[in-house]
């Protein structure tokens, strides 16, 4: 695999034996190139959001290495540059690199060296463009996409299901690690469902204490026991008409199941202290990160209750199975951060995400919101990043994931389009197919 297909060298040198030598070494590393023997003509060729980097001598006729780096960082500031000067020109390489240039190189430079500081500036405008492609996107995200976020085919099938789902009345079991976004999910199934206008009621089984537990689900009767001074309605009736979260399901005491249970076979309803029943219509959502019929196996959660909730289910794959999603929420969440706080966004560099996309979020998309609030807030994220090297994903694996996601972007904007995908992403038809092939992508999802 070359991650840089499609990106290229623009080599500028007035010596043609140097300018031949070293295009040819860069060709054989695999990079394409294009050279020249002054900086007009190659200026031409220099666009906002080339997918390119520019390798220029400092002394060339007319017009110098540092004015094309000035002309350069006007076109693109984000496009790297690396100026090559005079052996022991110290104040010149200096100069350079304060006018914004990513690296310098002296005379007479080592092949090889040079080889791997045109890799690395390469690296970088890679992970630049993923970047800026990725803030295309949030700004086009509309409906479903733009709360449920992620491009990874995994977040693609969450996303049809819950349309799918939003479009019964059947009642569903939302599976996942904390953080993983499980009430986002349910409320999506409420906003795009016919129940959209009445309430959307979400309890946390984990919060409650036993002894409040029947009162705030089902509701009471004035004199019910001691402090019930009046009439209380519960949660579920509050939901009538809508969507009942049941988070942390697993955590809902046996007496209670028994009791919800009953609700849902006979879709009515006791307050405490009557015996009225009342009509219930609504859809529950229970939310859990355990494992219920292994649970109820062990006699620790009503089997009855996990069949009835377990009509439909949705699975929320966690955060380092989808990697290719970080970058996206990062931004999005840093994004929201500085609205909140009032303060600029902090420039994310691709050596940090390059971290994010190696660290293993245990705290899923919970903690990938608060890492960005942090980001903004302190402009760093030395101390969690730290950790994320105990395990750390190989650069082959990373830049795959990346390969990946670019790919599906453009698939997503070309509509599946394969010779528009073809154009966008300079790629060669054959090797696009290769990709295609090997990340196990179906372009006509996109169509």
């Amino acid at each position: 695999m070359n991650m840089f297909d499609g990106y290229h060298v623009i080599y500028i040198e007035d010596d043609p034996p140097v300018r031949s030598s070293v295009a040819q070494t860069l060709e054989l590393s695999g990079l394409a190139v294009k050279a020249f023997g002054t900086a007009e003509d190659a200026l031409p060729h220099i666009t906002e959001g080339a997918q390119a980097i520019v390798i220029t001598d400092v002394r060339l006729p007319r017009m110098d290495g540092m004015t094309l780096l000035e002309k350069v960082q006007e076109i693109d500031a984000g496009l790297p540059v690396v100026v090559v000067t005079a052996h022991g020109d110290i104040s010149m390489a200096v100069r350079a690199m304060r006018a914004g240039a990513y690296d310098f190189l002296e005379k007479p430079f080592d092949p090889e060296r040079f080889v791997e500081t045109a890799i690395r500036a390469l690296d970088k405008r890679v992970m630049r463009m993923a970047l800026e492609d990725l803030r295309t996107q949030l700004q086009q995200r509309i409906g479903i996409e733009s709360v449920l976020l992620g491009h990874s085919s995994a977040m693609q099938e969450v996303r049809r299901k819950v349309l799918r789902l939003a479009a019964t009345s059947a009642d569903v079991m939302i599976l996942g690690e904390t953080g993983t976004g499980k009430e986002l999910v349910a409320r999506c199934l409420h906003d795009q469902s016919n129940r959209r206008d009445r309430n959307f009621v979400a309890i946390n089984c984990g919060g409650l204490p036993e002894t409040l537990f029947e009162s705030e689900l089902f509701g009471h009767e004035p004199g019910a026991f001691t402090s019930a001074g009046k009439r209380r309605i519960g949660k579920i009736e509050h939901a009538n008409g809508g969507t009942l979260l049941l988070d942390e399901i697993e955590s809902m005491p046996i007496q209670m199941q028994i009791k919800l249970l009953r609700v849902l076979q006979e879709r009515k309803l006791e307050r405490l202290g009557s015996n009225e029943e009342l009509p219930i219509n609504l859809r529950v959502v229970a939310a859990t990160k355990c494992d219920l019929r292994e649970l109820s196996e062990q006699q620790k959660f009503r089997a009855d209750l996990y069949y009835r909730l377990n009509v439909a289910q949705v699975q929320l794959p966690p955060l380092r199975e989808r990697r290719e999603d970080i970058p996206l929420l990062f931004e999005y969440f840093v994004g929201q951060a500085a609205e909140r706080y009032e303060l600029s966004a902090p420039e994310l560099s691709p050596e940090r995400l390059r971290d994010l996309m190696a660290h293993d979020w245990p705290g899923n998309v919970r903690e990938i919101r608060n890492a960005a609030d942090r980001f903004v807030l302190e402009g760093d994220l030395g101390e969690l990043l730290a950790d994320a090297g105990s395990d750390p994903v190989p650069l082959a694996q990373q830049m795959d994931k990346v390969e990946k996601a670019l790919i599906e972007q453009a698939l997503q904007r070309c509509q599946g389009r394969m010779q528009d995908v073809m154009q966008q992403l300079g790629t060669p038809k054959k090797t696009l197919y290769d990709k295609l092939h090997r990340h196990g992508i179906d372009p006509g999802r996109f169509r």
